[in-house]
């Protein structure tokens, strides 16, 4: 880990397990690395389901003196309402993965195109590498279960700890093994994590 804080958010509406996803990377990072710190927290919008939510953890290797996420390293946005809200508070030089469903129009992206790299936020540029990749349809479309969104939004989460060398994908597969008892409902999430996983390993930008 090449800071001493790493901050990430997944956002999208309630409903759609973004606590969950959150939850078990604290529990990954407890449970199965060593010398890091983890905090997680959250927060729904008036609506509750389906209004907007999002989910943070923040990664130390100090005990962690403020436990809210400040400007995110990393965010997985699923929702267009949480990407117009959220983006802008990236960190410069970190990442922003948006679902290429339900979020249909990049906040400030003035050129049109859709391609992974720097956009403009309506109040300013934002430094940061931008990915729209298909978490929703891979949970509905290859796996059959929209269900799952939270666990795809995970394993691109998954490659960037891997990436930045915070925490092994094992550390994530055992956190979801251990939450979910029942084998099959457990290799179903495991799946889906791991194609997550997968769609950002082969995305343009690392």
């Amino acid at each position: 880990m090449a800071e001493e804080r790493f901050e990430i958010r997944i956002a999208g509406s309630g409903g759609q397990g973004v606590i969950l996803a959150t939850e078990l990377i604290g529990q990954a990072i407890a449970l199965y690395e060593e010398g890091l710190y983890v905090v997680q927290s959250q927060a729904y919008g008036p609506e509750a389901r389906g209004g907007k939510s999002k989910a943070e953890v923040v990664i130390s290797r100090s005990p962690i003196d403020y436990p809210k996420v400040v400007a995110p390293n990393l965010q997985v946005i699923l929702t267009q309402a949480a990407a117009e809200e959220f983006a802008p508070d990236t960190t410069p030089g970190g990442r922003i993965v948006y679902d290429d469903f339900f979020v249909t129009d990049l906040p400030g992206l003035s050129t049109g195109s859709r391609s992974a790299g720097s956009v403009e936020d309506y109040h300013g540029r934002i430094d940061a590498r931008v990915y729209t990749l298909p978490i929703v349809r891979t949970a509905r479309d290859k796996l059959g279960k929209e269900i799952v969104t939270n666990m795809v939004a995970l394993g691109c989460v998954g490659r960037v700890l891997d990436l930045e060398k915070i925490a092994s994908p094992d550390s994530i597969r055992k956190a979801i093994a251990g939450h979910f008892p029942v084998k099959k409902i457990a290799d179903l999430n495991i799946e889906a994590f791991n194609e997550g996983y997968e769609i950002f390993r082969h995305s343009p930008l690392p």
